[in-house]
């Protein structure tokens, strides 16, 4: 940790929400894992946590070996995304590392993604290590979103939403305004800026059980995950989102056609429409790509 007037390498920040079993461990990892990484800042955010989480922080922040440890404390629950927006904000360093409260991340882990920083704009521990616990119910869904992610932003993605990652304050601020306050954040930092063109890199790690009961709900999640992450095409790739309902609306249109002109020997009013429907998004597709690049170039 840095020390008065000691200008941290990086800011570590750890969103908390009732996390009282697994907290202290969590602080103390870190403190062992990073103690040969550099001067750093390590703040916890607790956002709103009722079960004991904010009693232990204040245990923790009063002990000789975790006296700087920083706690910054929301009155009530806002949301995942919403503290860790709350730590980009009070970060001291430009380099800005974020890990989960529940013990399920490799602290061992951060040092060589900070170091990954030197050469990148953000660096992402990938669940893809040899040891991954990782529910079957989850993997499913996030196998389908990840192929669309990755097709958005035109690169492979091995892992869209790791809560473990570093990246730099001066690009992510621009996006705080846009990023949601709930699970989503990190997937839509990571589309925001490899859609920008800057460099990120990703680094496997290991992932461990929780400790405590998730705080994620499989299908309500999931269905706005899904709702985010076309909003989030639409804002940074709108003709990459659109491109496939115009292929879709043409070859409709054609199909349409032929039956009219081989079948029904003349053009039907559903024929002109679907030409107008398929002519208007692949309109509205080009003109929302332009502006994108005009907004982001």
């Amino acid at each position: 940790m840095p020390g008065s007037g000691e200008t941290p390498r990086f800011t570590m920040v750890v969103p908390c929400f009732n996390e009282v079993g697994a907290i202290r461990a969590t602080v103390d990892g870190l403190r062992r894992a990073l103690a040969e990484a550099g001067p750093y800042q390590l703040l916890v955010v607790d956002d709103g946590s009722d079960d004991g989480t904010s009693e232990e922080l204040e245990l923790l922040a009063a002990e000789p070996a975790t006296q700087q440890l920083e706690v910054v404390a929301h009155e009530t629950n806002r949301g995942y995304g919403a503290a860790v927006k709350t730590g980009i904000r009070r970060a001291a360093a430009e380099v800005v590392v974020i890990t989960d409260a529940d013990g399920t991340y490799p602290a061992e882990a951060i040092p060589a993604l900070v170091d990954a920083m030197e050469q990148a704009d953000m660096a992402v521990g990938a669940r893809t290590g040899d040891r991954v616990s990782y529910p079957v119910l989850r993997r499913v869904p996030k196998l389908f979103l990840r192929s669309y992610v990755s097709w958005l932003v035109g690169r492979r993605i091995p892992d869209m939403n790791s809560g473990l990652r570093a990246f730099r304050r001066s690009l992510a601020v621009p996006y705080l305004r846009l990023l949601p306050d709930g699970f989503s954040l990190t997937t839509t930092l990571t589309v925001a800026l490899m859609r920008a063109g800057n460099e990120v890199r990703f680094l496997p790690v290991d992932y461990a059980p929780r400790v405590g009961r998730s705080k994620i709900r499989p299908v309500r999640d999931t269905l706005g995950f899904v709702q985010l992450i076309l909003r989030t095409g639409m804002y940074f790739a709108p003709l990459r989102v659109l491109l496939p309902l115009v292929v879709l609306l043409s070859l409709i249109f054609i199909g349409s056609l032929g039956y009219d002109v081989f079948v029904l020997r003349d053009l039907t009013d559903k024929t002109v429409l679907l030409l107008l429907f398929a002519m208007n998004t692949a309109l509205f597709a080009l003109l929302a790509d332009m502006l994108d690049k005009r907004g982001h170039g």
